[in-house]
């Protein structure tokens, strides 16, 4: 070894891991099939350019499971600020931004909010049951970390997987959101681990900040719905 090498860290044991649902364990439909969807429980069919033009400037206005929109207007920016921590701000926040796009249909805005309440509305990953079974069966524990405005529980277990997770951390029922290092400490001590033994799975900063509280942290990059994403790389992790 020469004078500028230096020896690898020691890998630290992982006892216990902490997951993200959206984005890591589970996407929203695809976005045409979230406009046909709610548009049909509205009683209507769209279809060609109408639904085109419509879907853009929905998708633009921002969609809950979406990209963050550009930007939230005056009216809607205190139930956007608290979109995680109740309920009623988290319809209220992005059903308003989908009814501030003009619309032929009588109750669009809230039959597109809908969807994301619904087992239908999302895609598990395809590795994520997989991958999650394979925790449970090598006794390490899980505790899913979201933030969010509604309880996640009936969705994943419609979705094959609320069964295979230990704790739930939801932002809603905790009153704080990731990044905040209580977080991810408060998953730490449901599941019994010292947060240097734990690791967290997620897709995005507030995710990464689990750094900041000592965990070990696995970033993945956005994959499609449905697709395969790398997952499996948790369980290399573990071992």
């Amino acid at each position: 070894m020469t004078q500028t090498e230096h020896p690898p860290s020691p890998r630290r044991p992982v006892e216990a891991v902490l997951v993200d649902f959206h984005g890591t364990l589970a996407q929203v439909e695809d976005a045409t099939t979230w406009l046909a969807a709610a548009a049909q429980a509205c009683g209507t069919t769209l279809e060609g350019p109408r639904a085109t033009i419509l879907l853009d400037r929905l998708l633009t206005a921002g969609r809950a499971g979406g990209p963050m929109p550009a930007r939230i207007p005056p009216q809607l920016a205190e139930v956007w600020a608290e979109r995680d921590l109740y309920p009623h701000a988290h319809r209220a926040a992005y059903a308003g931004l989908a009814a501030t796009v003009q619309s032929p249909i009588e109750g669009l805005a809230d039959a597109l909010y809908d969807r994301v309440l619904l087992a239908d509305g999302w895609v598990p990953y395809a590795d994520t049951v997989t991958v999650l079974s394979a925790l449970k069966d090598a006794g390490i524990p899980t505790a899913l970390v979201s933030n969010i405005g509604f309880d996640l529980r009936p969705i994943c277990e419609a979705l094959g997987f609320g069964h295979l997770i230990t704790e739930w951390v939801l932002s809603y029922e905790l009153g704080r959101c990731k990044p905040e290092k209580a977080v991810f400490t408060h998953a730490c001590t449901l599941l019994g681990v010292p947060e240097d033994r734990a690791l967290m799975v997620g897709d995005s900063p507030a995710d990464g900040a689990a750094v900041a509280a000592g965990l070990q942290t696995l970033l993945l990059p956005a994959s499609p719905p449905g697709a395969v994403h790398g997952l499996s790389a948790i369980l290399d992790l573990v071992s």
